[in-house]
């Protein structure tokens, strides 16, 4: 089963650390998408060194700086990449 691949355009917004991405089609009539984007439970292995299977419990991703710095993509809980965490996309169709 082949999945559909997506152009998302992020947008960030300057009074809130959150950021969220949106996504215009255009057909007969104008609609957009609004998608908002969080990272959850991280998933990174820490035990496939040795051939095993551990992760850490992390629930959520926090970001350890702010926004724009090298800090942004580390998680202040565990340490990692935020690459590791799980993504969840909620989208929101406007007509």
């Amino acid at each position: 089963m082949m999945k559909k691949r997506q152009m998302v355009i992020k947008q960030r917004s300057r009074n809130s650390n959150t950021s969220s991405s949106r996504t215009t089609t255009s057909s007969s009539s104008s609609s957009s998408e609004i998608s908002n984007v969080r990272y959850v439970e991280c998933q990174k292995n820490h035990a496939a060194n040795i051939g095993g299977y551990a992760v850490d419990g992390c629930r959520e991703f926090m970001a350890a700086g702010v926004e724009g710095t090298v800090d942004a993509l580390r998680c202040a809980a565990c340490g990692c990449h935020r690459n590791f965490h799980r993504k969840e996309v909620d989208t929101e169709v406007v007509c």
